[in-house]
């Protein structure tokens, strides 16, 4: 039996046999298991990877600094960038955007190519350096085995996305083994409803991948941290502080980082892109070595209270060490420049994500506040509280997911004791952040081209419709020259009682309906003497649509006309048809049952 005749038996045995919604659970068990396996092999290579790159480089120093945090993110780069050009030779998406862009615009599919491109391609980059994060590739590497794993298994485009989905939770829940903030990535930054239908299996995959994680990791999670300090009402203002600074990181990585791509893509030589940005990067790794890579183990460093292995081991400045002021001066540094290392890292070529970034980001940030009022004589606060807090401040800020943040912070640290700390920042961060960013780093780009599916379904319906696919064509049009004669033959071989007139270059120049003419058909006797510029109805801007027209402009000029029709020009005035209203909600009302996830 060839595996095509096996394949449909047991397809059509699932159908008899298994119910839909059965049959989700249990895809939602394979999905979990494979994105876990995917984010222990990314981890375990690039952790790997890197260890072997720096026990090489702390032979190679140069005025206390590692020289091969000099070269390595150079060779990194150039490796993904063949990779990507000679190998994969086209693009390999750009992580969560392009997700979001398949749940909006092309049903949830992914290419089967996704399951791995993403994976070797930031390997290559973060394992040599780059300052980027993992988190964003492997979430789209799970997000693509959720896609292909339900087309492979014939499941309906609602479940396609809903596996989708299912495979970013898996990841996400797979990296930190944190399966409540999988689920929570995925309902906050791809935009999935929270229903039942939904949740359950989303929360089945997250527990299958971390499952998968703890056997193959062991217990341990990264930024494992006991919180020995409980809360206290006297902290409330630092907490409000750190999340107002929090927002200041939160913006700042964002502007920064949208300007630092745009600069490089304006350079379309990627040999000078690789060049410059290799040469920028390597030089701020080598200066400040926190920012090699994800920058995890500086941040898990300064959480056990080693700020002098985080901020000074193979550092050119590692004559201060014992300078509180020169560690607080890094930090801000830091600070200053881990945008834009990750944004070098993307715009030359790397390959990596924003999600690890704006986690070592918050740690910074935290650790920042806390240290800086300590050493100004302040209560004392907990420097490692401070940078967990802060870390969900900054995610909340760039993504925003809120909660993501908060329980992402709550899990790897094993209980709730911050909870309220980080609920505060969390909410502070994302009031401050709200008034200059509407959208996360990962939608801002879709929601202005306007391929971004929201929350609003209602928004998203006349968002994402394509009017141009509901323009009706089949009128019969009049020359401005003609006559009644030429009115009643285009009604004879009509079955619409509309007919476009138009001058002799095709632009819309009015409107003949047969409703009005109904006396004078059987006047022969005028079928000659009336002009169809006689008989013709003009008509204001507001009943004519723009193909160049958003979809909002469009249901704005259906609220203020009283026609049943819109005339549709193109940007030159020629007419291209009618869109009816009838059509347009029709198509609406699918959009809304099609996308509703019950």
């Amino acid at each position: 039996m060839t595996f095509a005749n096996l394949y449909k038996k047991l397809h059509i045995w699932r159908l008899r046999h298994i119910s839909e919604h059965s049959y989700m659970l249990l895809l939602s068990v394979v999905v979990g298991v494979f994105s876990g396996l995917a984010a222990v092999l990314l981890k375990t290579v690039v952790h790997l990877s890197g260890q072997m790159v720096m026990a090489f480089g702390n032979t190679h120093t140069v005025g206390g600094g590692n020289i091969l945090t000099f070269v390595a993110p150079f060779v990194g780069i150039l490796l993904t960038i063949l990779f990507v050009r000679f190998i994969i030779k086209g693009d390999i998406g750009h992580g969560i955007p392009s997700v979001l862009l398949a749940i909006s615009r092309h049903k949830g599919q992914l290419p089967p190519r996704n399951m791995y491109t993403s994976l070797v391609a930031s390997t290559l980059t973060v394992a040599f350096g780059g300052s980027v994060g993992l988190e964003a590739p492997i979430a789209s590497t799970g997000s693509a085995i959720g896609s292909n794993v339900g087309r492979f298994f014939h499941v309906s485009p609602r479940g396609v996305k809903l596996l989708l989905g299912c495979g970013a939770a898996g990841a996400i829940a797979g990296i930190f083994k944190a399966p409540l903030a999988g689920v929570l990535f995925t309902l906050e930054v791809l935009m999935f409803d929270m229903t039942m239908t939904t949740a359950v299996p989303l929360l089945i995959s997250a527990l299958s991948a971390s499952t998968v994680a703890y056997f193959l990791m062991g217990q341990d999670v990264q930024f494992a941290f006991h919180v020995t300090e409980d809360f206290s009402l006297r902290q409330i203002p630092f907490l409000m502080v750190l999340g107002v600074f929090c927002a200041f990181s939160s913006v700042y990585f964002l502007r920064c980082t949208d300007k630092v791509e745009s600069w490089f893509a304006k350079r379309k030589n990627w040999i000078d892109r690789w060049i410059i940005g290799g040469l920028v990067l390597g030089l701020m790794i080598f200066l400040f070595p926190p920012l090699y890579g994800e920058g995890y183990w500086a941040l898990t460093e300064l959480l056990n209270g080693s700020n002098d292995d985080a901020l000074f081991v193979n550092s050119i400045f590692n004559t201060f060490r014992d300078n509180s002021w020169v560690a607080l001066a890094i930090l801000f540094v830091l600070i200053l420049l881990k945008p834009i290392a990750t944004a070098t890292t993307i715009g030359c070529g790397g390959v990596g994500g924003t999600f690890g970034p704006s986690l070592v980001l918050g740690g910074l940030s935290g650790y920042f506040i806390a240290a800086l009022g300590n050493q100004l004589g302040l209560p004392p606060q907990s420097t490692a509280n401070f940078a967990l807090v802060g870390m969900a401040g900054v995610m909340t800020g760039v993504m925003h997911a809120p909660f993501m943040g908060v329980f992402l912070i709550a899990e790897i640290t094993g209980g709730y004791a911050l909870m309220i700390p980080l609920l505060i920042t969390a909410t502070v961060t994302y009031i401050c952040v709200q008034p200059f960013e509407n959208h996360s780093i990962y939608a801002r780009k879709l929601a202005l081209q306007g391929d971004l599916m929201t929350h609003n379904k209602d928004a998203s319906a006349w968002q994402l419709l394509d009017l141009k696919k509901l323009i009706e064509t089949n009128f019969a049009t009049l020359p401005e020259d003609g006559t009644l004669r030429d009115i009643v033959e285009a009604i004879k071989r009509s079955k619409r009682n509309l007919f476009p007139v138009l001058d002799t270059d095709g632009r819309f120049l009015g409107l003949i309906v047969m409703d009005d003419l109904r006396h004078l058909i059987f006047e022969s006797d005028k079928y000659d003497t009336l002009t169809v510029k006689e008989l013709m109805m003009t008509f204001d801007d507001k009943d004519i649509v723009h193909l160049s027209d958003s979809p909002a402009d469009v249901v704005k000029k259906f609220q203020l006309s009283n026609r049943y029709n819109l005339i549709v020009v193109d940007d030159d005035g020629k007419y291209q048809g009618f869109l009816s209203r009838a059509n347009t909600f029709s198509a609406y009302r699918r959009f809304i049952s099609q996308s509703s996830e019950e």
